[in-house]
């Protein structure tokens, strides 16, 4: 665990998710809401040169430069998961960086976004908010070039982040193949484990691995982005696997299907999901989603809720051909990403519209 250079915050203070209504990527606005929000806003010509826009709600946005590079751009922000504002700070850059790389893109630049409640707040505490953030983009080779800042009602923090790709390496969340194989990169569990630290019921043990996971740079998909047999790549967070596969599925024009039983957890997540600790936001993700989901006979209300439990700095979703699955594999375990397995397939579509279905 990499130590904060500054001191830490006073006791006086008030712990950071006591600050906030939720935290981390379980803050986003539910699929189906966002939907109908973006269903009204103005469009206009799309430019040749914007390779990725909103059509398929993929990772970053990516523009053609010239023939050789592209630069992709995302921005990702949001309130604490934990309350220990270094540890905050290099989540939350971790998880903005993500964007990029689930591109198959290699960040160049950083920017800050910070909200704080300065009269709850101390200098001190803030500013080691931005020094977790900085670790991260530093261990990534990206400056934080500069930012904005504005007193909040609740704590955020997150970064824009720029990086650059090949136009032939993009790799977006609508390019996979029925036939494909899936691998998941890291595990999932992390709302899970937020709500029970929340509750004052997550362990060290448990905290570790949950840090562990959320401050691992999915540097790996610049990796992936070189392989011709990888077709298709998105980061997992916000919406939980059942939302990033089935947009997965939706861009693609495939159906996936997950078998339920290889995807990794974090260790205490189920416990902790049967005990209760539970996010609002898998809720709000499955009653978006549920409609196009097909669960087998027995599925019970803890697998569906690991299964739309909003994930924080998540891992990536890989679709590939079946001769690289294992490659895949072997890559993402040599890079750190122990837990890394294959997951599930693309089915050619056995309906009008695209269907996760769960095995």
């Amino acid at each position: 665990m990499t130590a904060s250079p500054l001191p830490p915050a006073s006791a006086a203070e008030p712990p950071l998710t006591s600050l906030a209504h939720g935290g981390g990527c379980g803050c986003k606005i539910a699929p189906a809401l966002l939907a109908d929000i973006l269903r009204g806003t103005p469009t206009m010509p799309v430019p040749p040169a914007l390779l990725v826009g909103l059509e398929t709600g993929d990772d970053a946005a990516v523009w053609q430069l010239s023939d050789d590079q592209a630069l992709v751009a995302t921005t990702d922000f949001f309130m604490p998961v934990v309350d220990d504002p270094y540890d905050f700070g290099r989540i939350a850059a971790t998880n903005a960086l993500s964007d990029v790389y689930a591109m198959g893109g290699r960040p160049i630049l950083a920017l800050a976004i910070v909200g704080m409640p300065i009269d709850k707040l101390s200098t001190t505490t803030i500013a080691r908010v931005l020094a977790g953030g900085a670790a991260v983009c530093a261990s990534a080779g990206v400056p934080v070039a500069g930012g904005h800042t504005i007193d909040s009602v609740e704590p955020i923090y997150g970064l824009v982040a720029l990086g650059l790709v090949h136009p032939r390496d993009v790799r977006r969340n609508a390019a996979a193949r029925a036939g494909d194989r899936l691998v998941l990169g890291k595990p999932l569990g992390v709302g899970i484990c937020s709500a029970a630290f929340r509750k004052r019921q997550l362990d060290a043990a448990g905290y570790a691995a949950m840090l562990d996971t959320t401050t691992r740079l999915n540097t790996v998909g610049t990796e992936f982005a070189a392989d011709p047999d990888v077709h298709a790549m998105t980061d997992v967070t916000g919406f939980g696997l059942a939302g990033h596969a089935l947009g997965m599925a939706r861009g693609s024009r495939c159906d996936i299907a997950i078998d339920f039983a290889r995807v990794p957890l974090l260790p205490a997540a189920r416990g902790l999901a049967a005990a209760g600790c539970v996010t609002g936001a898998s809720n709000r993700n499955w009653a978006s989603v549920g409609h196009a989901v097909v669960l087998p006979d027995g599925f019970d209300a803890v697998d569906r809720a690991l299964l739309t439990d909003p994930q924080t700095s998540g891992g990536l979703l890989v679709a590939c051909a079946p001769g690289a699955v294992e490659r895949v594999v072997a890559t993402f375990h040599a890079r750190g990403f122990a837990h890394a397995a294959a997951v599930g397939e693309v089915l050619a579509p056995g309906a009008e519209t695209s269907r996760l279905i769960v095995r």
